[in-house]
């Protein structure tokens, strides 16, 4: 009776896994992969003078 599970269990991962390995050449492909360190420094050079700029009029602060 548990043997018919592995003949569900084992063509389940073995399409799982080709879906991964299709997506990840796919990612490839497109050229996901091509810049991997530009996200990162964006968000550490996020426009902060728009922001300051709109708090200081907001909040009517000199400059």
């Amino acid at each position: 009776m548990s043997i018919d599970i592995v003949f569900f269990l084992i063509p389940l991962a073995l399409i799982l896994v080709s879906v991964a390995i299709w997506g990840f050449f796919w990612a490839v492909s497109k050229g996901r992969f091509e810049d991997l360190q530009g996200p990162g420094h964006a968000i550490l050079l996020d426009e902060d003078e728009k922001i300051d700029a709109s708090y200081k009029t907001r909040h009517k602060l000199s400059e």
